[in-house]
């Protein structure tokens, strides 16, 4: 792949390897290629701790610019700091203006990993909620300590978040969740809850371990459901089951401490393994509103299929348990998957405020917004999906 000669490259270096995992690419820029102007620094620098946040996380956020004290023959400026370790990695800034790319690499057995892109944060929230800092999506790297970035364009004001989201755990049976704390409560049957399409099998927030601290601010909730907005997290997709917990806890203190939203962006997110894990905090029976879908968040549902699904399709589990949830929300608000609705924009970068649009019930991210989300492969899903979801209503609903 050609590159430009005066592209402004970033480099972090932190120590070695704690642990050896392997993941999935997530998007390879030549793998094993080195930017222009870019080499593993030789100096050691002194240690620094990421440190506990509560809630099963420790972090460490670094001001990038403060770090880009050296100068090289190409323009490029460099910084090095070694850390205890990390498993998540994401960089933030102030204001509208983005790097035009901001690249990672990790080194695992003592080889540097090929370079790869940070996706850009395009699951937003709506006005009043935020601080007004964007960044990248908050990606799972596996347990490494050694890290390398890279910067091409803007550069004032980046901050490069590390947290290590916690040893693998077991998370038990499903629960119900109670309100907005995430309270376990007993376990309880589906049938007893609905007489339309069955309550799914959820994971609760207290189950992945949220700590209600982290939110700014109070839930909010719709008046009505019209759609069923379908994401992915853009990460690897190589994770265990007992990373899963951990993975949602980083999100959740990204979105809260870093981006400073009220909670974690999406009302429920889909491991690999067709579990469904409770998100935003409310109450998973209400109309919560979240911070997924900018400008269509005010009647909607989202959810997220944790990893990337450019060009591999989710597992046959995770499809199954997004069926059974998207039935269960849609059918008791009477909406029929396979239909479209008239919905009014409150303003993303593809609809104006005010603007009616006729979208798909089940639509994906890319329908309202510019981003590729959720995904090439999982997008051209979207046709079966609904079909399955609309079965399933019928199943269990007949005279809808």
């Amino acid at each position: 792949m050609r590159r430009s000669r005066n592209r402004t490259r970033t480099r972090l270096r932190l120590g070695v390897p704690a642990l050896f995992l392997a993941l999935l690419p997530l998007s390879p820029l030549a793998p094993g290629s080195t930017p222009a102007g870019l080499a593993p620094a030789a100096a050691k620098t002194p240690l620094l701790t990421l440190t506990p946040t509560g809630g099963g996380v420790k972090e460490l956020d670094v001001p990038l610019g403060d770090r880009l004290s050296v100068p090289t023959p190409a323009g490029h400026r460099t910084g090095a700091l070694t850390t205890s370790g990390y498993s998540m990695v994401g960089v933030s800034w102030k204001g509208r203006k983005a790097p035009a790319r901001v690249l990672v690499r990790w080194r695992t057995a003592g080889k540097w990993r090929g370079w790869h892109q940070l996706p850009l944060q395009t699951d937003l929230p709506g006005a009043g909620e935020g601080t007004g800092r964007q960044g990248t999506q908050p990606v799972w790297t596996g347990r490494h300590r050694d890290l390398e970035v890279a910067v091409k364009g803007v550069r004032a004001g980046l901050q490069l978040t590390l947290m290590d989201t916690g040893p693998r755990e077991s998370v038990g049976t499903p629960s119900v969740p109670d309100g907005v704390a995430g309270r376990r409560t007993a376990r309880m049957k589906p049938w007893r809850l609905w007489t339309r399409a069955p309550y799914p099998k959820l994971y609760s927030r207290a189950q992945w371990g949220a700590d209600p601290s982290w939110r700014n601010g109070s839930v909010r909730y719709n008046k009505k459901l019209k759609q069923v907005h379908i994401h992915h997290t853009d990460t690897a997709n190589g994770y265990s089951r007992g990373d899963v917990p951990g993975i949602l806890r980083g999100m959740y203190r990204y979105h809260t401490h870093t981006l400073g939203w009220f909670d974690i962006a999406y009302n429920f997110l889909i491991d690999r393994f067709g579990r469904v894990w409770v998100g935003r905090s409310g109450g998973p029976r209400k109309l919560v509103r979240g911070a997924h879908t900018l400008g269509f968040n005010q009647s909607s549902v989202g959810v997220a299929m944790i990893g990337t699904f450019n060009t591999v399709r989710p597992t046959k589990k995770a499809i199954t348990s997004l069926v059974r949830l998207a039935a269960w929300k849609l059918d008791a608000y009477h909406r029929k998957a396979t239909g479209r609705i008239k919905v009014w924009s409150q303003g993303s970068d593809l609809y104006p405020p005010g603007k009616g649009v006729v979208l798909p019930v089940v639509d994906g991210h890319r329908d309202t917004n510019q981003t590729a989300c959720p995904g090439t492969a999982l997008y051209k899903m979207l046709p079966y999906i609904r079909k399955r979801i609309w079965a399933r209503e019928q199943q269990f609903n007949p005279k809808h």
